[in-house]
């Protein structure tokens, strides 16, 4: 197999330990919203270990443990066959003409090259994937072998590209192969958390799969070697961790996170393969606390370039088309943005799709 694997398709279409998370602690509630979410448990208050809440059928958000990154993230986690750890930021301008978010994978879940070597060695399948949104915007994705990985705590490199925490800030350097112009995409962007949180949920009831939200509010700092692509804007910084192929346990999921004040709200919705849903609403404030909402239904989008089915969450009347409002209290208008993915048993592996939604109101 080639050490280097150009994907050729865009946006539609602990210390060193277990990635998966431990029991939640329950020594706490916090107050269940109207018609929402009951809290699973509560955490000390403050901006490092910030608050949890819990889910509707039960998964509890509880503190983050097992990897060492409960206040900052660790890049040299151990990620066995079949497994894949991943960490996402995203970013939009503060004009809210453009939009960046960028993905590094081991384990590359979205890959067909992943599923076709049946998960055997995940190191080998890894990739930073990044997605310029707005005039002029990018795609790259370029899979790497083990031979192109460098791990250690602070540091996630990938051949010419990295991932790196310093000074309490995420810093990523991007020198990749934009598909299809095959033009070089270049450039830092710098993601600056209003609050690293503490805590994690469990996606599954066994913990397989972790959700860590380190930064649902942050600021980002763009410079992309393209014309105009110099800019800043709100930003956001996450990551999500298993032991076993997301297709084995999911059929689908849809992400979304929308800043609020000085903070964040944020859903996570999936439907298991058990028959069981989760269904995540967390309002951060500015220090990381968390608390559970009640969101909106959800409202359909129109498919994908692959036609795969989209949705997020909405008020009603609001989710033709791409242009809608999701509303729970009044503030200023500001932009979503969500992703999502579905999974097939059949092919052994995913498609993903990624997209900013225009303008909301919460």
């Amino acid at each position: 197999m080639s050490d280097t694997r150009l994907h050729p398709f865009g946006p539609d279409g602990d210390g060193r330990g277990n990635l998966g998370g431990g029991a939640a602690r329950e020594d706490g509630d916090l107050p269940p919203p109207d018609d929402a979410h009951e809290a699973a448990g509560a955490l000390p208050r403050g901006g490092r270990g910030a608050s949890g809440a819990g889910c509707g059928d039960g998964l509890p958000v509880g503190p983050a443990r097992g990897r060492g990154d409960h206040d900052r993230p660790r890049f040299d986690v151990k990620v066995a066959p079949d497994g894949h750890a991943w960490w996402y930021l995203d970013g939009v301008s503060d004009d809210g003409r453009q939009a960046v978010s960028v993905i590094g994978f081991i384990g590359s879940v979205f890959s067909p090259y992943y599923g076709w070597a049946a998960r055997r060695n995940p190191h080998d399948h890894c990739s930073i994937n990044v997605v310029l949104y707005g005039r002029g915007g990018r795609w790259a994705m370029t899979e790497r072998g083990a031979g192109a990985v460098t791990q250690s705590a602070d540091r996630f490199e990938l051949g010419p590209s990295a991932m790196e925490w310093r000074d309490d800030a995420l810093l990523i350097e991007i020198d990749e192969v934009a598909v299809p112009h095959l033009t070089r995409l270049k450039g830092q962007i710098r993601v600056h958390p209003q609050a690293v949180t503490g805590i994690e949920a469990r996606l599954d009831p066994d913990g397989a799969h972790v959700w860590r939200p380190f930064a649902p509010a942050a600021r980002i700092e763009v410079a992309i070697d393209r014309p105009g692509w110099t800019w800043a804007g709100h930003g956001y910084f996450d990551a999500n961790f298993g032991t076993r192929a997301l297709e084995a346990d999911f059929s689908d999921w849809t992400w979304a996170r929308l800043p609020v004040g000085d903070g964040a709200a944020v859903v996570y919705d999936a439907t298991r393969r058990d028959g069981g849903r989760l269904d995540l609403a967390l309002l951060f404030d500015g220090e990381g606390r968390a608390e559970p909402f009640a969101a909106p239904a959800p409202a359909r989008l129109p498919p994908t370039f692959w036609r795969l089915p989209r949705e997020m969450r909405a008020d009603p009347g609001y989710g033709r088309g791409r242009s809608w409002r999701c509303s729970t209290r009044r503030s200023t208008r500001a932009r979503w943005c969500e992703r999502g993915w579905t999974g097939s048993r059949r092919w052994g592996c995913t498609r993903r799709w990624t997209s900013t939604v225009s303008r909301a109101r919460f």
